[in-house]
């Protein structure tokens, strides 16, 4: 495993782990991946369906030539404090950084000089860039805003949503820990449930896109195959790091004859070097993550690499064959329900008893992601073939 990019350094070429490369750390390196390979998919989405006429320009007017107003000034001087605030922190606690980066700037750690500086440069720059622009009488200009050019900005917001979703789901998780420490809780690196991201996205988005002044529904069949992908690319960030969302306990003496050809981690994992630290030290290890698993775990993680990808396949296959808006996205919704369904059957995961059935909460969200994807599917169908305009 790679807890971070020194290890994969170290496996190629021999070198010793830490050191700058251990900055990189692969679970947040593979997230990142997953927002700049969605932004691309879904601006050459958003293209195609602006093509078909699905997706138009709105007309926005815009005044060119007024000097920069104060909310202006104080969202750039916002933006250079937090950057001085965490920059000048990770500048000067090389080592901490280098020890767990997602702690240190997800905390509530920082420099308030660097901040106040920070602040100072980036509020006088936006001043200073409005203030070339100024024209002797300002001009109320029109501009043709199209979908594909919003891209960037939805992305990112389904980024903050999400993250936001994904750590409220996990201290939801661990009421204990949130009452004993929720600052630390809510501030911490650590921690994120995946339905979480998803949720908190699905809630905001909607609100977003209409603001914007575009049809949700086009935005969610452009965005089924992205969130399809980027699922499994943020699990390629789990198996690799070795971040806990490893199965239960497995035994190559269980596994069945007409398997025998796969390798043998493909069924059992012991993770060494993994991320959290977790199993039993291992001899002669010289670096921060010294443990691995034993006895070994199903690599759930590689599973749903395979099982997701395999959904994208279907859904990019099927993006340009159906015709009903909306189904696409109620597919995913249910595709995506059952292939989480189905891996949590041999992870590990707290269970909760409904009704005498017990359930992870991931199970319980699943089974209303395949419940919304049939029903919603059907309602949209039915809509389509009535003749019935969009619902949104």
């Amino acid at each position: 495993m790679y807890p971070d990019f020194s290890y994969f350094v170290a496996a190629v070429f021999g070198t010793e782990t830490g050191g700058f490369f251990s900055l990189i750390k692969t679970f947040g390196l593979f997230l990142a991946l997953v927002f700049v390979v969605g932004g691309f998919i879904l601006v050459a989405e958003m293209k195609r369906k602006e093509a078909e006429g699905l997706l138009l320009a709105k007309p926005i007017q815009r005044w060119v030539g007024n000097p920069a107003t104060i909310w202006e000034i104080l969202g750039n001087a916002l933006v250079g404090f937090l950057l001085g605030f965490k920059g000048v922190y990770a500048f000067m606690n090389g080592q901490e950084m280098i020890a767990d980066a997602a702690s240190v700037l997800l905390s509530t750690k920082g420099n308030w000089v660097g901040g106040l500086i920070g602040a100072a440069l980036f509020g006088f720059a936006r001043y200073w860039e409005k203030q070339r622009e100024i024209l002797d009488k300002p001009e109320l200009r029109t501009f043709k805003l199209r979908p594909h050019e919003q891209a960037g900005n939805l992305v990112i917001l389904a980024a903050i949503s999400g993250l936001i979703g994904a750590k409220i789901f996990t201290v939801i998780e661990t009421p204990k820990e949130l009452l004993a420490d929720p600052i630390g809780m809510l501030f911490s690196g650590s921690g994120l449930a995946v339905y979480g991201g998803l949720i908190g996205a699905f809630i905001a988005m909607p609100y977003f896109i209409r603001r914007m002044g575009f049809k949700i529904v086009h935005i969610m069949d452009a965005a089924a195959p992205v969130l399809a992908l980027g699922y499994g690319i943020g699990r390629m960030g789990c198996h690799f790091s070795g971040d806990g969302d490893w199965g239960d306990p497995s035994d190559l003496a269980d596994r069945p004859d007409w398997l025998s050809w796969l390798p043998d981690w493909t069924w059992t994992h012991h993770y060494p070097y993994n991320v959290l630290n977790e199993g039993v030290p291992i001899p002669d290890c010289v670096g921060v993550y010294c443990h691995r698993l034993e006895p070994g775990v199903y690599p759930t993680p590689i599973y749903e690499i395979i099982m997701t990808f395999t959904i994208f396949a279907i859904l990019w296959s099927l993006r340009k064959r159906i015709k009903v808006a909306g189904l696409l996205f109620f597919i995913y919704l249910f595709l995506n329900g059952l292939e989480r369904f189905s891996i949590e059957i041999i992870r590990v995961n707290t269970d909760y008893t409904i009704f005498g059935i017990a359930l992870t909460q991931a199970q319980m969200i699943a089974i209303l992601f395949m419940l919304t994807g049939i029903i919603g599917g059907i309602i949209f169908w039915r809509r389509h073939q009535a003749g019935k305009p969009l619902l949104f």
